[in-house]
């Protein structure tokens, strides 16, 4: 199983970057896929959600309004699209797959929830 993520870069406060994440797994739509970040000397902490129809989605408080979190089940993908970049929003973005069918509320923001992660890219955002 692999989850690749991209999209990720150096960009001016206020600006916009959108992340992908391309999985392999064979049922892809059986899993709620997560958005985490982890800045230099921080512990990885959870950005957005979706479950595995789209239906419901998850959002960190600082980025509720700003990030927008999408799937589409046809190509096993996972987008963020983020907005309005602080220099605070600067870090490695992790994508996370979980199942869906194991969910509780709650889970989607506890890393050890999730079954496969990807290997992360970086988002820089400048003052």
């Amino acid at each position: 199983v692999q989850l690749q993520a991209s999209g990720g870069g150096l960009v001016q406060a206020g600006g916009s970057l959108t992340l992908s994440c391309a999985a392999s797994l064979r049922t892809f739509n059986n899993y709620l896929m997560g958005w985490f970040r982890q800045a230099p000397g921080k512990e990885r902490e959870f950005v957005a959600a979706i479950n595995w129809s789209g239906y419901s989605t998850y959002y960190e408080d600082s980025v509720k309004g700003r990030f927008t979190i999408s799937r589409d089940n046809t190509r096993k993908t996972v987008y963020l699209q983020m907005n309005s970049l602080k220099p605070e929003d600067t870090a490695v973005y992790y994508c996370a797959a979980g199942d869906d069918d194991k969910f509780y509320y709650g889970a989607h923001v506890r890393p050890p929830w999730y079954n496969y992660w990807g290997q992360g890219t970086l988002v820089t955002v400048s003052s």
